[in-house]
């Protein structure tokens, strides 16, 4: 079986000033493809929503529907009950990933067990994420044809078995559409689509740019379990980072993690703004997660509108600093391992949130001239 650095070998560096151009600010109208798993949640729908309706600044060539699944927390919830049941007190030792001791306190005083959640397959939750891209398609009024594109239906098996799909031949077709420019795949959610098309087509590092939110700081000392967009396809995850090609990547902790909305902010500035604001209101106020998690009196809470920093990213650097670093190794624990000999990596470390949620307004009330 092809080990990591065995598959990072057909790979040809990128001359140091070719990546620095790549990394640098994308240029007038730049090409986009958004890879999401629209379903896991709702704020991919805000990314994508604003994304579609501002095409007068972004080229949106097509979406990609990738593949998300919970089945990785189902042994530690069932575990957490079976100790709170017991008597006892917390199975994980992470305070970084919600306690699934937490979680189990909060279905217990629902009348809940763990049976009663359900924990989404790969498969299914591909599905249900290019279902969820048509209807925000609809919502904004905009024709999906030819611009949606059915995903990976499981994460990447093997540094041998890259996944054959619609969503990574579509990645490495534009990709290798060289005379229009560098095409920016904005990644909001687990890799698969992307490391098979990186191993099916090594060539397109030269032309292609991910943008991908997840996990901590890379120089966060913490392990990166906890994020879903990273730990689901951890084979593609380390490729990312080891393979060379240019990446921008967003951390989810410490920085998306900035980019909440309450209630009331939904209420005056989303609802009633077209089919999509009351769509988007739709989610907000009918969170699948809240179900999931149990969470009590979700009116009073914010929530984390994290997949929107891709889109913030490509409109305006001030609305997303970052910084040049060195891409670092990520080990099988999913620790990162820094080493300055490394090839370059953009890096964000804040957001203006105010700007970002301020832009997105303005999009939904004037679409395509903000």
């Amino acid at each position: 079986m092809t080990t990591l650095q065995e598959a990072v070998q057909r790979f040809t560096p990128l001359d140091p000033e070719l990546m620095a151009r790549r990394l640098g600010r994308p240029g007038p109208m730049p090409r986009v493809i958004i890879d999401t798993d629209t379903a896991n949640e709702i704020d991919d729908q805000y990314a994508v929503a604003w994304a579609l309706l501002s095409q007068d600044r972004l080229k949106v060539e097509g979406v990609t529907a990738a593949p998300f699944s919970f089945l990785h927390h189902r042994d530690g919830l069932y575990d957490a009950m079976a100790a709170l049941q017991k008597g006892g007190g917390t199975d994980h030792d992470s305070k970084f990933v919600g306690p699934f001791a937490g979680w189990a306190k909060r279905l217990l005083a629902d009348g809940r067990t763990a049976d009663d959640i359900e924990f989404v397959t790969p498969d299914a939750g591909e599905e249900r994420s290019y279902e969820e891209i048509l209807r925000v398609f609809d919502a904004c009024g905009l024709p999906h044809e030819g611009k949606v594109f059915r995903g990976s239906r499981e994460h990447l098996p093997s540094y041998d078995k890259p996944v054959e799909s619609e969503a990574a031949q579509f990645i490495i077709d534009q990709a290798r559409n060289r005379k229009d420019g560098p095409v920016y795949v904005l990644a909001m959610g687990a890799l698969p689509n992307i490391g098979s098309a990186l191993l099916m087509a090594p060539d397109i590092i030269d032309n292609l740019v991910v943008v991908w939110t997840s996990g901590f700081p890379s120089y966060a000392p913490f392990c990166n379990e906890p994020s879903l967009n990273l730990v689901q396809d951890r084979l593609s995850s380390r490729l990312v980072f080891e393979c060379g090609v240019p990446h921008v990547y967003l951390p989810g902790y410490h920085v998306g993690a900035q980019l909440t909305i309450s209630r009331p902010e939904m209420e005056q500035f989303v609802k009633g703004r077209g089919d999509i604001g009351d769509y988007l209101w739709h989610l907000y106020t009918n969170n699948p997660l809240h179900v999931k998690y149990a969470i009590s009196e979700p009116e009073t809470k914010t929530w984390v509108i994290w997949d929107i920093i891709n889109v913030a990213w490509m409109l305006d650097a001030a609305y997303v600093p970052t910084h040049l670093t060195k891409s670092p190794h990520l080990d099988e624990a999913l620790y990162w391992q820094n080493d300055p000999s490394r090839h370059a990596m953009l890096e964000a470390y804040d957001v203006a949130r105010d700007a970002i949620f301020e832009d997105f307004y303005r999009t939904l009330n004037h679409p395509m001239t903000s």
